[in-house]
């Protein structure tokens, strides 16, 4: 071995025994990991993304497809109050209009409709997804609103419902200062074998 390769192997192994000894010191700055769970609990828009940031969207199988796309041929139709046809829904009449259309036959409240299907976390949510809301009053528990995940992209949500305000319309769930305050939770239904009425 030549004095050169010998001082170079001299060299290599001290510079790799220094940056041993500060990574077990803590010297060396080490790369931060926070939960989902942990954003979970502050509760803020930020951990909203931060939750249900993806690197691409989810697929639509054929069903769900078939379903979004027939509820949004009812964009721009009015809020109605207690409403459950094309000439003017309230939330949860639009959700149990879309779904009958496929002959799925839901409750026609959104408290009612929160019974059925399975829980999903918000960073798992998928098109045909239905999530639930509070109604107005934040300081309520109860469910009062219940919209359709139509869309999710790069951890943005976007959600189908019928508005008292605005009737039939798509809105992003994503720093929603309306919204994101008043979410409870999310659920999949089975879209197994389903097809539209003829």
């Amino acid at each position: 071995m030549s004095l050169k390769t010998y001082i170079f192997s001299i060299a290599v192994l001290l510079v790799s025994n220094v940056l041993q000894a500060q990574t077990a010191t803590g010297s060396l700055p080490q790369k931060s990991q926070v939960s989902s769970d942990t954003l979970m609990k502050q509760g803020n828009t930020s951990a909203t993304q931060a939750l249900t940031s993806n690197d691409s969207a989810p697929k639509i199988n054929k069903q769900v497809e078939e379903i979004i796309q027939f509820a949004k041929k009812f964009l721009g139709t009015p809020y109605h109050y207690a409403g459950s046809t094309p000439s003017g829904f309230d939330c949860s009449g639009f959700i149990y209009y879309v779904m009958g259309n496929f002959g799925m036959r839901l409750s026609r409240s959104s408290p009612g409709i929160a019974e059925f299907g399975k829980t999903v976390k918000l960073s798992e949510l998928q098109p045909g997804d239905l999530m639930f809301f509070k109604g107005r009053n934040t300081g309520s528990s109860g469910v009062g609103h219940v919209a359709m995940v139509v869309e999710v992209k790069e951890g943005v949500i976007k959600f189908i419902h019928s508005s008292t305000s605005r009737g039939v319309i798509i809105d992003t769930f994503n720093n929603s200062g309306y919204y994101v305050p008043r979410y409870l939770k999310a659920k999949r239904l089975d879209y197994g074998g389903i097809a539209p009425k003829n």
